[in-house]
């Protein structure tokens, strides 16, 4: 199937679902949509959730007319005997089921040792899901979108996508909750050259036959009208080939993913970053960076500049 094909499914017949905006959350009305999680990470990274309170007090935090800065603190030199670097991790306070994100991120957080992650999972991990859709370590220059699941579910080999598949199986008990994995080839979607290039949008499409993910650069010429405008009805199947696409013809959707929280965080080190470390040109251990090098993460933040959120009615298709 051709791009030009794609691009004209509703004019060929083919019945495809458009979605209307539910949530649009720009600048001071993005975070009373989101609870700060402090809690010990789950990932195990050199980290140190805050509460609101302390985000604000130590600007960690940024509220502007048009967008929201969320960062990691980049003065404080660690004991290696004292908690990690302070920093930001952000659940949705409702849960999210079949429909359309769009993420809006002028900058992301970039530097070695960190872990930036733009996600969603459901109650019981890994039995309600998990659905990355921006995440990546250490600099390295390209996104993965990964589904992390129970056992059951995997992805086949030939799909529909202009991204590389890493892994097939989904399961998290399978190499060390690798997930069925999906490297982005443009090279502007993670990291230093995402930032260089003044960001861009990333989009997931979650229905019961399939989970697609989106990426455009800010100035890439294909960016659909829609998504750079963020207007109140988008159309998918208008977008061209996806990123990463998980159909259910292995994976039960319903079955694998329950109700979702969005998480945006930022961690250091832990499962991914730390492991991945040696293999960097980053010096030093992982852990030894982050505590004696504050100064090296002034640009270990996220410039969000929206998310809107669309779902699909009894008149949304065509």
């Amino acid at each position: 199937m051709t791009l030009i094909t794609l691009l004209f499914l509703p004019l060929l017949g083919v019945s495809a679902t458009w979605y209307h905006a539910t949530e649009a959350w720009v600048g001071p009305n993005l975070l009373p949509n989101f609870e700060f999680d402090a809690i010990p990470d789950p990932t195990h990274g050199r980290v140190l959730y805050v509460n609101e309170t302390v985000a604000f007090a130590e600007d960690l935090v940024q509220v502007f007319p048009d967008s929201v800065i969320i960062a990691a603190d980049h003065t404080t030199t660690l004991t290696a005997d004292g908690p990690g670097r302070k920093s930001i991790r952000l659940r949705s306070k409702v849960q999210y089921t079949d429909g359309v994100t769009v993420f809006d991120i002028r900058h992301m957080p970039e530097g070695c040792g960190t872990w930036p992650a733009v996600w969603s999972f459901g109650d019981d991990w890994p039995n309600g899901g998990e659905i990355d859709i921006v995440e990546g370590d250490n600099d390295r220059p390209y996104n993965k979108a990964t589904l992390h699941t129970a056992k059951g579910c995997s992805m086949p080999p030939l799909r529909l996508q202009t991204g590389t598949i890493d892994q097939a199986d989904c399961d998290a008990s399978v190499n060390y909750n690798h997930g069925c994995s999906v490297i982005d080839r443009h090279p502007l979607s993670f990291g230093p050259p995402f930032n260089a290039n003044g960001g861009g949008w990333f989009a997931m499409e979650k229905t019961a036959e399939f989970i697609k993910v989106w990426f455009w650069a800010r100035d890439d010429l294909w960016v659909p009208e829609d998504v750079r405008e963020g207007e109140d009805v988008v159309k998918p199947a208008f977008w061209g080939i996806p990123m990463a696409h998980f159909p259910n013809t292995q994976c039960d959707m319903d079955k694998f993913f329950g109700p979702q929280n969005i998480i945006i965080n930022l961690t250091f080190c832990g499962d991914l970053a730390g492991n991945t470390y040696a293999n960097t040109t980053c010096p030093s251990t992982c852990v030894d960076y982050v505590d004696n090098n504050p100064e090296a993460f002034k640009n270990a933040f996220f410039d969000l500049a929206s998310i809107r959120r669309y779902e699909t009615d009894a008149f949304g298709t065509y």
